[in-house]
Protein backbone atom coordinates (compact mmCIF):
# COMPACT_ATOMS: atom_id res chain seq x y z
CA UNK A 1 0.00 0.00 0.00
CA UNK A 2 1.08 3.76 -0.47
CA UNK A 3 3.02 5.18 2.32
CA UNK A 4 1.44 8.82 3.60
CA UNK A 5 3.04 11.54 5.27
CA UNK A 6 1.08 12.27 8.75
CA UNK A 7 2.49 16.28 9.14
CA UNK A 8 2.52 17.42 12.67
CA UNK A 9 3.20 21.68 13.09
CA UNK A 10 5.13 23.17 16.04
CA UNK A 11 4.19 25.30 18.62
CA UNK A 12 1.57 27.95 18.43
CA UNK A 13 0.70 26.91 14.46
CA UNK A 14 -2.42 24.66 13.17
CA UNK A 15 -2.33 22.23 10.35
CA UNK A 16 -2.86 25.09 7.72
CA UNK A 17 0.70 25.66 7.82
CA UNK A 18 1.75 22.54 6.06
CA UNK A 19 -0.69 24.38 2.80
CA UNK A 20 2.31 25.24 0.99
CA UNK A 21 4.21 21.89 1.44
CA UNK A 22 1.39 19.93 0.65
CA UNK A 23 0.50 21.53 -2.39
CA UNK A 24 4.17 21.39 -3.45
CA UNK A 25 3.61 17.61 -2.94
CA UNK A 26 0.78 16.62 -5.27
CA UNK A 27 1.43 13.09 -6.15
CA UNK A 28 2.03 11.89 -2.57
CA UNK A 29 -1.20 10.87 -0.34
CA UNK A 30 -0.88 13.56 3.55
CA UNK A 31 -2.47 14.24 6.46
CA UNK A 32 -1.99 17.27 8.32
CA UNK A 33 -2.58 16.46 12.22
CA UNK A 34 -4.36 19.60 14.37
CA UNK A 35 -2.46 19.52 17.87
CA UNK A 36 -5.76 21.96 18.71
CA UNK A 37 -3.45 25.13 19.84
CA UNK A 38 -5.83 27.09 17.38
CA UNK A 39 -9.06 25.44 18.73
CA UNK A 40 -9.10 23.36 15.89
CA UNK A 41 -7.73 20.01 17.36
CA UNK A 42 -8.12 17.00 14.37
CA UNK A 43 -5.94 14.12 14.24
CA UNK A 44 -7.16 11.97 10.94
CA UNK A 45 -5.82 8.35 10.61
CA UNK A 46 -4.02 6.90 7.54
CA UNK A 47 -5.65 4.04 5.72
CA UNK A 48 -5.68 0.52 7.32
CA UNK A 49 -1.94 -0.49 6.37
CA UNK A 50 -0.59 2.26 4.86
CA UNK A 51 2.95 2.46 6.00
CA UNK A 52 3.46 6.33 7.53
CA UNK A 53 5.91 8.81 7.52
CA UNK A 54 6.33 10.57 10.23
CA UNK A 55 7.12 14.96 9.81
CA UNK A 56 7.57 16.76 12.89
CA UNK A 57 7.99 20.65 12.59
CA UNK A 58 9.93 22.20 15.49
CA UNK A 59 8.21 20.99 18.35
CA UNK A 60 5.97 18.51 16.26
CA UNK A 61 8.92 16.27 16.20
CA UNK A 62 9.41 16.46 19.87
CA UNK A 63 5.68 15.78 20.24
CA UNK A 64 5.57 12.79 17.88
CA UNK A 65 8.55 11.19 20.01
CA UNK A 66 6.86 11.70 23.69
CA UNK A 67 3.43 10.99 22.85
CA UNK A 68 4.62 7.66 19.76
CA UNK A 69 0.45 8.94 18.76
CA UNK A 70 0.68 5.72 15.55
CA UNK A 71 3.59 3.56 14.45
CA UNK A 72 5.69 5.33 11.63
CA UNK A 73 8.09 3.73 9.03
CA UNK A 74 10.16 6.34 8.54
CA UNK A 75 10.72 9.59 10.91
CA UNK A 76 11.47 13.02 9.66
CA UNK A 77 12.48 16.46 11.67
CA UNK A 78 11.81 19.80 10.04
CA UNK A 79 13.27 22.71 12.15
CA UNK A 80 12.86 19.75 14.75
CA UNK A 81 15.34 18.95 17.72
CA UNK A 82 14.42 15.94 20.55
CA UNK A 83 15.03 18.05 23.13
CA UNK A 84 14.85 21.76 23.75
CA UNK A 85 15.84 23.22 26.91
CA UNK A 86 19.04 23.57 28.31
CA UNK A 87 20.96 20.50 29.97
CA UNK A 88 24.30 19.78 31.77
CA UNK A 89 25.48 17.56 28.36
CA UNK A 90 23.20 19.58 26.37
CA UNK A 91 24.61 22.99 26.48
CA UNK A 92 23.15 24.28 22.93
CA UNK A 93 19.47 23.92 24.82
CA UNK A 94 17.21 26.77 25.04
CA UNK A 95 17.98 28.71 28.82
CA UNK A 96 15.33 27.56 31.45
CA UNK A 97 14.71 30.41 32.85
CA UNK A 98 14.19 32.12 29.33
CA UNK A 99 11.03 29.12 28.93
CA UNK A 100 9.74 29.76 32.53
CA UNK A 101 9.33 33.65 31.55
CA UNK A 102 7.74 32.79 28.41
CA UNK A 103 5.58 30.38 30.81
CA UNK A 104 4.90 32.88 33.08
CA UNK A 105 4.22 35.46 30.51
CA UNK A 106 1.58 33.08 28.62
CA UNK A 107 -0.26 32.82 32.35
CA UNK A 108 -0.44 36.53 32.23
CA UNK A 109 -1.30 37.32 28.39
CA UNK A 110 -1.27 34.05 26.21
CA UNK A 111 -2.52 36.09 23.30
CA UNK A 112 0.62 38.16 23.08
CA UNK A 113 2.37 35.16 23.95
CA UNK A 114 1.36 33.58 20.85
CA UNK A 115 2.05 36.32 18.37
CA UNK A 116 5.38 37.27 19.69
CA UNK A 117 6.43 33.74 18.96
CA UNK A 118 5.27 33.59 15.92
CA UNK A 119 6.63 36.65 15.05
CA UNK A 120 10.16 35.39 16.50
CA UNK A 121 9.98 32.27 13.95
CA UNK A 122 9.25 34.58 11.23
CA UNK A 123 5.45 35.94 10.61
CA UNK A 124 5.29 39.27 10.23
CA UNK A 125 2.05 39.41 10.98
CA UNK A 126 0.58 36.55 12.41
CA UNK A 127 -3.74 36.26 12.39
CA UNK A 128 -5.34 36.63 15.57
CA UNK A 129 -6.84 33.71 17.05
CA UNK A 130 -9.35 34.49 19.29
CA UNK A 131 -10.00 30.36 20.08
CA UNK A 132 -6.70 29.77 21.42
CA UNK A 133 -6.43 26.86 23.37
CA UNK A 134 -4.77 27.62 26.10
CA UNK A 135 -5.08 24.31 27.97
CA UNK A 136 -2.98 22.69 24.99
CA UNK A 137 -0.58 25.77 24.61
CA UNK A 138 0.62 25.73 27.85
CA UNK A 139 0.96 21.91 28.24
CA UNK A 140 3.79 22.34 25.25
CA UNK A 141 5.27 25.11 26.63
CA UNK A 142 5.93 22.77 29.73
CA UNK A 143 7.00 19.99 27.37
CA UNK A 144 9.53 22.08 25.42
CA UNK A 145 10.67 22.87 29.31
CA UNK A 146 10.98 18.86 30.34
CA UNK A 147 10.98 16.70 27.53
CA UNK A 148 13.92 15.30 26.72
CA UNK A 149 13.57 12.23 23.71
CA UNK A 150 16.96 11.70 23.67
CA UNK A 151 18.46 10.08 21.54
CA UNK A 152 16.33 9.97 18.83
CA UNK A 153 16.98 8.51 15.06
CA UNK A 154 15.52 10.42 11.94
CA UNK A 155 15.28 9.12 8.58
CA UNK A 156 15.79 12.96 7.42
CA UNK A 157 16.12 16.03 9.22
CA UNK A 158 15.73 19.56 7.50
CA UNK A 159 17.00 22.57 9.04
CA UNK A 160 17.92 26.62 8.55
CA UNK A 161 21.19 27.93 9.05
CA UNK A 162 19.17 31.35 10.31
CA UNK A 163 16.76 29.17 12.38
CA UNK A 164 16.28 31.49 15.74
CA UNK A 165 14.00 28.67 17.37
CA UNK A 166 15.92 25.56 16.99
CA UNK A 167 19.92 27.39 15.96
CA UNK A 168 22.46 24.93 14.11
CA UNK A 169 24.66 24.19 17.71
CA UNK A 170 21.10 22.73 19.57
CA UNK A 171 20.39 20.65 15.21
CA UNK A 172 23.85 19.40 15.56
CA UNK A 173 23.95 18.47 19.13
CA UNK A 174 20.53 16.70 19.18
CA UNK A 175 21.13 14.92 15.52
CA UNK A 176 24.65 14.19 16.41
CA UNK A 177 26.30 11.47 14.22
CA UNK A 178 23.27 11.79 11.73
CA UNK A 179 22.87 13.42 8.61
CA UNK A 180 21.59 16.65 8.62
CA UNK A 181 20.20 18.66 5.19
CA UNK A 182 20.78 22.44 5.53
CA UNK A 183 18.95 25.39 4.07
CA UNK A 184 20.04 29.05 4.60
CA UNK A 185 16.45 30.35 5.56
CA UNK A 186 15.27 30.23 9.53
CA UNK A 187 12.55 28.29 11.17
CA UNK A 188 9.89 27.89 8.71
CA UNK A 189 11.09 26.00 6.15
CA UNK A 190 7.62 24.31 5.27
CA UNK A 191 6.59 28.18 4.42
CA UNK A 192 9.81 29.61 3.17
CA UNK A 193 11.02 26.77 0.76
CA UNK A 194 8.01 23.99 0.41
CA UNK A 195 9.82 22.72 -3.01
CA UNK A 196 13.18 22.48 -1.36
CA UNK A 197 11.74 20.44 1.53
CA UNK A 198 8.78 18.82 -1.38
CA UNK A 199 12.46 17.57 -3.04
CA UNK A 200 13.87 15.76 -0.11
CA UNK A 201 10.42 14.42 0.89
CA UNK A 202 9.39 12.66 -2.05
CA UNK A 203 12.89 10.74 -2.58
CA UNK A 204 12.32 9.46 0.96
CA UNK A 205 8.42 8.73 0.03
CA UNK A 206 9.53 7.08 -3.25
CA UNK A 207 11.18 4.24 -1.14
CA UNK A 208 8.25 3.17 0.75
CA UNK A 209 5.36 4.09 -2.22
Amino acid sequence: MTACLLLVHGWGLDASFWAPLRAALPEVPTLAWDLGFTGHGERPLPSPGSPVIAVGHSFGLLWLLHERPIEWCSLVSINGFSRFSRAADLPAGTAPRLLARMIERFGEDPAEVHASFLQRCGIDQPAAHPGLDRASLGAALDGLARWDERPAAVDLALAGRNDPIAPPDLTEAVFAGQAVEWHPGGHLLPRQDPEWCARRLFRLWEAWA
